[in-house]
């Protein structure tokens, strides 16, 4: 009689961590289908033994409440969106798209600190001499850097208890593995286990940590959804590759605002930080072009000025085609009603397609009012006009709304050359005076194209 194996299986849900006995089409926790995936059951601590109780429970009354230790990366657009600088003892977890520059920004991040803080790059993806060419090319060769080219989790924390270091970085956690915990290198359980034994060790030695992780093509971090549940910081570094500019913003912060954004743009020596969005989003603008507007959105602490594009022609098929991009397509599907509705525009039989230049995404209802005059210009083959900017949220009434930071969208408004602005109408007396920038308040869509395009 063959004998059984003593290796157990269970099967875990790649999107929540989930463990069941048996596979299923659904996961019970999450409700994600076929996301079940067959691993090796980790081992577990032998019954009757009892792990040592260190840690004691504190009256809450009784714990320390001094302020997070943070210190500064050396990357202002990198301290923008942690909140401020990195946190002593923190993991931040670090996703994006292969190429995107995730290992290019944290190389950069060592060479900035590499004078005050003692740095351990671990390298699962690349050897040392590797490194050593790309932190060449970046002018990173000084300071307290160690490189240590390993996948071998133990070898990596048995080298930072006797390094000692104050800043780590792993690139990446998926090519790290754990000898105890029987699944190959990259799989659910593996990935788990390694990044949680890291936060245990950044937690009790103090030292921040930098994780790269990769993304899946669903474009969140690969692996179980508890990872990001983990870590202290999730940020994402988004971008087409087929542009220069790259934007970092972050999903999860227990440390500061998930709101904020970095901006950079990739040369030859690296990247380099964009500390004017708006300049950069605008540049190339096309003037007195129909079909663009241009909108103040907050992104975190700071106004952005972005441009809205719209296309609409005659469709040639017997359904209209839409198509949004930077903008929720919900949304932009209300708005195209609203003016269907509201201002008498014949849009059914039109295709219309959306798009925010930049690579931006908007989710605030600012934009509205800026989406529905890109989209009326289209429309009409009529400019809205270089220098006009809209701000406003539309109801499905038609009526304009108001919108917070009113005064610190015109600001950069303003900064920035425009003439006028359209703005809601009952926040007029509420608006300060800027020098050069006449606002004009409507109270619906029908005074809006009417301030614009005339009768």
């Amino acid at each position: 009689m063959k004998a059984k194996s003593s290796t157990k299986t269970v099967f875990y849900c790649s999107e929540c961590g989930n463990e069941t006995a048996k596979w299923m089409g659904q996961c019970p926790a999450c409700g994600a289908w076929n996301t079940l995936v067959e691993a090796p059951k980790e081992l577990k601590m032998a019954l009757g033994t009892r792990a040592k109780r260190i840690a004691q429970p504190k009256l809450i009354s009784e714990l320390d409440a001094e302020e997070e230790l943070r210190f500064s990366t050396g990357i202002g657009e990198f301290d923008r969106v942690l909140g401020g600088g990195a946190v002593r003892g923190s993991l931040v977890l670090v996703g994006g798209a292969p190429g995107i520059g995730k290992s290019t920004l944290l190389l950069q991040l060592c060479g900035r600190i590499s004078e005050q803080e003692t740095i351990l790059y671990v390298s699962g993806e690349e050897s040392q001499r590797q490194l050593k060419m790309r932190a060449q090319r970046l002018g990173v060769d000084h300071g307290s850097i160690y490189v240590l080219a390993e996948t071998d989790l133990n070898i990596v924390l048995s080298t930072i208890d006797d390094l000692q270091p104050t800043v780590l970085i792993v690139d990446s956690i998926q090519t790290m593995y754990d000898a105890e915990t029987a699944s190959t290198p990259g799989s659910i359980s593996q990935v788990r286990e390694c990044t949680m034994r890291i936060m245990r060790s950044a937690k009790d030695s103090g030292y921040t940590a930098f994780v790269v992780g990769h993304i899946n093509k669903e474009g969140s971090i690969a692996g179980p959804k508890v990872l990001e549940h983990m870590v202290d910081c999730v940020l994402y570094f988004e971008g087409d590759q087929s542009m220069s500019y790259r934007i970092l913003r972050a999903a999860k912060n227990r440390f500061g605002s998930t709101n904020e954004i970095g901006v950079f743009e990739m040369e030859d020596s690296g990247l380099r930080e964009v500390t004017n969005p708006s300049e950069m989003l605008l540049s190339g603008r096309p003037t007195n072009t129909p079909g663009t507007c241009v909108v103040g959105v907050m992104e975190g602490s700071r106004t952005v000025l972005a441009e809205v594009q719209a296309l609409v022609t005659p469709s040639g098929y017997s359904g209209a085609r839409r198509n949004a991009n930077g903008i929720d397509y919900n949304r932009a599907m209300l708005l195209l009603a609203v003016l269907e509705k509201r201002a008498g525009f014949s849009l059914s039989s039109c295709d219309a397609y959306i798009n925010v230049v930049g690579g931006l995404r908007l989710d605030e209802p600012a934009t509205d009012l800026a989406v529905i005059l890109a989209i009326a210009s289209s429309y009409k083959d009529l400019p809205v006009g270089s220098d006009l900017a809209a701000v406003g949220e539309v109801g499905l009434s038609g009526e304009i709304r108001s919108v917070s930071h009113l005064n610190q969208r015109l600001s950069e408004i303003a900064r920035l050359g425009f003439q006028r602005c359209i703005i809601p109408a009952h926040v007029r007396d509420d608006v300060q005076k800027q020098n050069g920038l006449q606002t004009i308040p409507v109270k619906n869509i029908r005074e809006a194209l009417k301030a614009v395009f005339g009768a």
